[in-house]
């Protein structure tokens, strides 16, 4: 994901062999190698900050998600315990229905 916006890899910056003149190492190839070195931490620099901000959207949006699960199960026990009330409710009507009907003789 992240390999198209780094240039070198650990290996590349440790195998790196720079051309000795006669005064040492030619400063224009060492300058430009180090060019990209401080690009590539420059980037990675950006990456970092980018995963810390993905990571910290992705906590938020967990502590979210599980408050929201404590929320539906305490409405889910809720429903659970007077469900067990309206079934006995529902029986209760439906007896006062059937003496109704004997009592009043209604149909």
């Amino acid at each position: 994901m992240y390999q198209e916006r780094v240039l070198l890899t650990a290996n590349d910056i440790l195998e790196k062999e720079f051309k000795i003149d006669t005064r040492g190492y030619r400063p224009q190839e060492v300058d430009k190698f180090l060019d990209i070195v401080i690009r590539d931490y420059s980037e990675f620099t950006a990456i970092i900050k980018e995963i810390e901000n993905e990571k910290k959207d992705l906590i938020e949006d967990n502590i979210k998600l599980k408050q929201e699960i404590r929320n539906l199960r305490t409405k889910l026990e809720v429903l659970k315990d007077n469900s067990g009330n309206d079934g006995a409710t529902v029986d209760v009507l439906r007896r006062l229905s059937n003496l109704e009907k004997i009592i009043y003789g209604k149909e």
